[in-house]
């Protein structure tokens, strides 16, 4: 079937086929990936995708690579993702103009292959009792309800709030970082990579893991799916906003705060502006710095299931799988049928996540392993490939030998990066602990 050429022509096509597969939608589809939202809401959506507290560990990520290696990888990541996520989005509206609109990653599979909150309690009652796995089962409490919105489309007002939010928080952190940086409190920098041979070399692929998961944003067809018909330019428009904010908050925090802390940068860069039990900055700056954070990580949790550990468990897209299994699409969204499971079975995906968050809250080490094995290949290797296998360009062009070198180059990144987090989690092994107060 001809592809259509004109732009009347490829908006009948695709309104009709968005209509025709509206007819033999599945429960997750119906309810949970609306299909009405505009340019904005695809770039609030995508922006909290994307932008969440993990920025906080790019000084972590900078100190393992150096000043050069560091900020050069920060942009080639910011620049293959967004070049991978276009790649995406043109794959999906391709097939949708065809009439096979693929609103889920398994979809494109099948067709072509709460230490924030903690941090705040600490700084009013240094000597308080309560232990990181009771705020982490008060984060769960309070997901469990957030849990509830029924859709994607319910979100974009949210997900406006987190924008602003991930805004304030990384122009507080960028500025604490100035602060102390200039201050006669200032501690000793080293901007030397830490540790010497395999050790070095572990650590600048686990840094690159880092970055990778920073970066990572593996829901792109469901943000698309949430996108009103026709789909156009839209998510591209959507795509620049997200990395107008990417790029001012990304880089920003990344440069300020290893300037700051050189190669003693921590995993939370906010962790570094308490030293010995005494804070660098005024406090009621660093709470309302913590505020801000706290804020925007139940935001993103609606979207990606992020307990306090940060997994990049999609919370939208389970809601959808539960809603397939467990919905029937003939009744009402809101009938006594679907939400008396919906209720329990949301729930039910927040309470596990939780205990486990609680049991194992060692997220430096499972944010690399995720980054390396989850986001590495997902959104660096995937989008190429599926691009090269839609449109078969030509050989000799430059696209295809572009997206082949980006899928070589980054699999093998998967593969040493995978390696290293793995030896790192075994390395940390005899400090795991169950229940841990870190």
């Amino acid at each position: 079937m001809p592809a259509p050429n004109t732009e009347a022509e490829r908006e009948e096509v695709e309104s009709r086929a968005a209509e025709a597969y509206r007819e033999n939608l599945d429960a997750g589809v119906l309810f949970v990936l609306k299909s009405k939202g505009s340019w904005l809401h695809c770039g609030y959506h995508l922006t909290t995708a994307i932008v969440a507290p993990a920025l906080l560990s790019l000084p972590l990520a900078l100190s393992l690579l150096g000043w050069v290696a560091g900020v050069l990888f920060l942009t080639v990541a910011a620049a293959v993702t967004f070049y991978s996520y276009v790649l995406l989005s043109i794959v999906l509206e391709y097939h949708a103009k065809l009439g096979r609109r693929l609103l889920r990653f398994r979809d494109m599979a099948h067709h072509i292959f709460g230490r924030m909150v903690q941090a705040i309690y600490v700084l009013e009652k240094p000597d308080g009792a309560m232990k990181l796995y009771e705020f982490i089962s008060i984060s769960g409490a309070i997901m469990a309800i957030l849990a509830q919105i029924p859709s994607f489309h319910s979100l974009r007002h949210l997900n406006l709030v987190s924008l602003i939010l991930c805004l304030a928080y990384s122009a507080c952190a960028t500025t604490a970082s100035i602060y102390v940086g200039h201050s006669r409190n200032t501690p000793q920098r080293d901007y030397e990579l830490p540790g010497e041979g395999q050790d070095r070399v572990f650590g600048i692929f686990n840094a690159i893991s880092i970055i990778a998961m920073t970066y990572g944003n593996g829901i792109i067809p469901e943000i698309q799916a949430t996108v009103a018909p026709p789909v156009g330019r839209k998510v591209l428009k959507g795509l620049c906003l997200c990395y107008v904010v990417v790029v001012s908050t990304f880089f920003t925090v990344a440069i300020s705060g290893y300037w700051a802390f050189g190669n003693q940068a921590q995993g939370n860069m906010l962790s570094n502006f308490i030293v010995d039990d005494r804070a660098l900055i005024p406090k009621w700056f660093l709470i309302m710095t913590n505020a801000f954070t706290v804020l925007q990580i139940f935001a993103v949790s609606i979207v990606r299931n992020l307990e306090p550990f940060d997994l990049p468990v999609y919370l939208q897209p389970m809601n959808e799988v539960l809603e397939v299994f467990f919905a029937d699409p003939k009744k009402a969204q809101y009938s006594t049928r679907n939400v008396t499971p919906r209720i329990a079975f949301r729930s039910l995906v927040v309470v596990v996540s939780t205990t486990i968050a609680a049991m194992l809250p060692f997220f430096g080490d499972i944010a690399a392993v995720l980054g390396a094995f989850c986001i590495l290949p997902l959104d660096f290797v995937v989008p190429a490939v599926m691009y090269n296998i839609t449109f078969r360009p030509p050989i000799r062009g430059f696209i295809f030998w572009t997206n082949l070198a980006i899928a070589v180059v980054f699999s093998a990144l998967t593969v040493a990066g995978c390696i290293a987090a793995v030896r790192q989690v075994i390395l940390d092994a005899k400090t795991y602990k169950l229940f841990a107060n870190l």
